[in-house]
């Protein structure tokens, strides 16, 4: 399976944070690490070094990764997949699924991309400063 390179990984982390401890994220679920949302098995009691965190996210990611070879139908350059898994990581794979901007990779539109990104910065009702850095972030990775 293809996996996402070191520098898409390193853009996830970026905007996902890191905390070594569990916090209730503002969805409601308790996550660690780089985004980890901790399941009722797990045991984070003495928390995570920033190792073991990138290990999870490795781990999280391949859903995302997953998502994007089901639904890409079209050869990608690294920094493409790396920028669509980060955001399908972000937002889910039924966001990528109903996307326009999925339509546009599938059709090769690769030049009217990056403004499909920016157009998923918006979270309840408001446009968040942090998303649109992130989906700027994304849309140069997908440019590179």
């Amino acid at each position: 399976m293809r996996r996402i390179t070191q520098e898409g990984l390193d853009l996830i982390k970026r905007f996902e944070g890191f905390s070594e401890t569990v916090y209730i994220c503002p969805a409601g679920y308790p996550t660690i690490g780089y985004g980890h949302v901790v399941k009722p098995s797990e045991n984070f009691s003495c928390g995570v070094s920033k190792v073991e965190a990138e290990d999870l996210l490795r781990e999280d990611v391949q859903v995302a990764e997953r998502a994007v070879l089901r639904l890409i139908s079209v050869p990608l350059r690294d920094g493409q997949f790396g920028a669509l898994v980060s955001f399908t990581f972000n937002l889910g794979s039924g966001a990528l699924q109903r996307s326009t901007l999925r339509r546009k990779v599938n059709r090769e539109d690769h030049e009217e991309v990056p403004a499909e990104f920016m157009r998923w910065v918006w979270a309840g009702g408001r446009k968040l400063k942090g998303l649109i850095r992130r989906r700027e972030a994304e849309a140069a990775l997908y440019q590179s």
